[in-house]
């Protein structure tokens, strides 16, 4: 298998998902309407990591149902498989391969100061703690590396993922010769900060104790319209109570931020439009559904065809493998493996 990218001048990026439960609104303004513009600029990857979700699955069915429904998701937003690289982890062994690799390339200490790991094992407390928590980064390290990626757009919380990939590479360089490109991480293009309907303090998540302030993408019209014209807003009346102010009026500001993303728009110039709350959050919910509805059309058909997503993703795995595979080769070649 050859490398359909390798003379390309766009820089290789690498954005991965895990499938652990429905997009919402917030995934798609922040992460995958830009990932869709963005694939036309670079050589997108774009990986379910499915083996990632076993981290938090102890019951059968599970990941390979939600990696079906993110895979349509991916190509129903517009990810083109002609364009970008959209692979499901499982379907690439290589992945598995380095991570091992990986493993016995990054310390015990190193893995021990990982911040996420720290956070997640300490609200799981009560309950089992994979290895796979702690290990986690070696395989996200492999992930990254064996894609020769030159950019990884991660947010602050993730950037020590990414200084961990670069000393591995690094120090696996140093020890057997250069074998791997040093990723860079790199700030996302800004997409829309959508902050929940019922508290807008908080990030739109699937994890909120209620899902009326989280507009799923598969959500039908009428709960999507229900959910905006719940949202909550303010007690100020008055000509000038629509406006733009995260600190005084953050139910208002998510709203017409919201607004402005789906109709490429400034929420300033949005807030000129309306005067009352109640028209705005009904405005707010038909601007969305000009979005949501020809996604969620496509998502239902390509549900309904699962021989078409698994040709798609059939795509997207060979072109990851030539990729992948050649990766793997170069290190284990450079390490001294006996070849089959």
């Amino acid at each position: 298998m050859t490398d359909p990218a390798a003379s390309s001048t766009k820089p290789r990026v690498l954005s991965c998902m895990q499938p652990t439960g429905d997009v919402h609104l917030g995934n798609y303004l922040g992460a995958l309407q830009p990932w869709v513009a963005g694939q036309h600029r670079n050589d997108a990857f774009h990986g379910i990591v499915d083996l990632h979700a076993l981290t938090v699955t102890d019951k059968p069915g599970v990941v390979g149902q939600a990696a079906v429904e993110l895979a349509a998701m991916f190509f129903a937003v517009g990810l083109d498989p002609d364009v970008a690289t959209v692979f499901v982890q499982s379907h690439v062994p290589e992945h598995n391969q380095l991570g091992w690799v990986m493993e016995c390339t990054i310390s015990f200490g190193e893995l021990s100061r990982m911040t996420q790991f720290k956070d997640k094992s300490a609200k799981r407390e009560q309950d089992f703690i994979s290895g796979g928590l702690f290990t986690y980064p070696a395989l996200q390290a492999a992930d990254i590396l064996l894609y020769d990626t030159n950019q990884v757009p991660v947010g602050d919380d993730q950037r020590q993922h990414i200084e961990i990939t670069r000393d591995a590479a690094l120090r696996f360089n140093h020890r057997f010769g250069e074998t791997f490109v040093l990723p860079e991480a790199v700030t996302p293009a800004a997409g829309a900060r959508v902050m929940s309907l019922q508290d807008p303090s908080s990030k739109m998540s699937k994890s909120d104790d209620s899902d009326a302030g989280c507009v799923y993408l598969t959500d039908d019209p009428k709960a999507v319209m229900k959910k905006f014209k719940r949202a909550v807003t303010d007690s100020e009346t008055g000509p000038d109570s629509v406006r733009f102010d995260r600190e005084i009026k953050p139910g208002v500001s998510n709203l017409l931020e919201i607004h402005a993303a789906v109709t490429d728009r400034t929420p300033q110039a949005v807030s000129e439009e309306f005067e009352q709350y109640g028209a705005l959050k009904v405005a707010t919910g038909e601007a969305v559904l000009a979005v949501l509805d020809p996604i969620r059309e496509r998502y239902n058909e390509l549900m309904e065809d699962r021989g078409e997503l698994a040709r798609l993703l059939k795509i997207g795995a060979e072109r990851a493998r030539g990729v992948a595979a050649a990766t793997l080769e170069r290190a284990y070649t450079n390490i001294g493996m006996l070849p089959a």
